[in-house]
């Protein structure tokens, strides 16, 4: 992926590249917030193209499962998901509409509560009305925003078609008279100072979100090391809790709860040894028949996490076993 200089901060048709299954999950409007580290530099109409990695199965079903879970706290429990997550390719577009900060986003009681809990990230940009391409294009992506090829947007901008989101969010602005005005701070007469208005967390919740973040780090880590040739002649390349690629090392920016989720972050090796899908129950007995010494409350929230696994069999065990493992530190 090249990086497009001429470009930049000139924006008549931008484009964001974002990894599989991220990229079709907003495109199909299941994801509502995309999250960088840095705030949305554009408003209005942002065209999204999927990278080339292939995405893990494991990644895939994680992603689903968190969404399932926050979708079914605004009764939401039938989501069509994609049936193939192309790579290299245009998908659509979203229309951007602003852009706040987590705390902002995770507060604010005038959105559903599962749009809350798609802040993880430093910054989140507001997306409405996707619409995707019948036949997406194969093309070239780079990182950052950058403007789409005017050939390439003559032809995309005849074969989009709207999308039935599960549930379509018209994000309210503080000024109606402003299209402009949803932006960092904006908000913050509608956002108490107060942790009373957060969403609160069931166990499965919080094991969609660790899975959710766990898939995210993994998968970042595989590309660090598939591209470490080239990161040690350019600028790093690394990605947030949504998987953006960025050319700054801002590994910080994945957290949860306020903690640097780098605490978490497991080697491929470790997983492959200990939590694949023949040793992972043999693991969860050993667990259960174990004295901890780290108090009943850490206990109980590591049991309802086993039993939210056994309650979806179909959960990938790495993904969840690494979730498991940041929610009982």
């Amino acid at each position: 992926m090249r990086r497009n200089h001429s470009n930049s901060g000139n924006y008549r048709n931008p484009c964001l590249t974002m990894h599989q299954p991220w990229a079709s999950l907003l495109v199909y409007g299941i994801k509502r917030v995309e999250g960088r580290s840095w705030p949305a530099p554009i408003k209005g109409r942002l065209w999204i193209h999927a990278a080339s990695k292939v995405p893990d199965e494991s990644t895939i079903k994680a992603m689903e499962y968190f969404y399932r879970e926050i979708y079914a706290l605004n009764g939401v429990t039938d989501i069509q998901f994609p049936q193939h997550y192309p790579v290299s390719r245009l998908l659509g577009c979203v229309e951007v509409v602003g852009c706040l900060t987590r705390d902002e986003l995770a507060c604010w009681e005038m959105v559903p509560e599962g749009v809350r809990l798609e802040a993880q990230t430093d910054y989140c940009w507001l997306c409405e009305r996707p619409q995707k391409l019948l036949i997406p294009f194969e093309m070239r992506g780079y990182q950052g925003v950058y403007n789409l090829e005017r050939k390439i947007y003559d032809a995309a901008v005849r074969g989009l078609s709207p999308v039935n989101s599960p549930l379509p969010v018209k994000f309210p602005l503080p000024d109606p008279r402003d299209p402009f005005s949803l932006k960092p701070g904006s908000i913050s007469a509608f956002t108490p100072k107060s942790k009373a208005t957060e969403v609160e967390k069931s166990s499965s919740i919080s094991l969609a979100i660790a899975g959710a973040q766990a898939a995210a780090i993994q998968f970042s880590k595989k590309d660090q090391n598939s591209h470490s040739t080239t990161a040690r002649n350019n600028a790093p390349v690394t990605m947030n809790a949504d998987n953006e690629v960025t050319d700054t090392a801002r590994s910080d920016n994945l957290r949860s709860d306020g903690r640097s989720m780098e605490n978490h972050n497991i080697s491929s090796t470790e997983l492959d040894m200990k939590f694949d899908d023949t040793t992972l129950p043999l693991y969860r007995e050993k667990k259960r028949s174990s004295n901890y010494s780290e108090g009943s409350s850490r206990q109980n929230r590591s049991t309802g996490a086993e039993a939210d696994l056994r309650q979806y069999p179909q959960a990938p065990s790495k993904i969840f076993a690494a979730a498991l493992k940041s929610l009982k530190q």
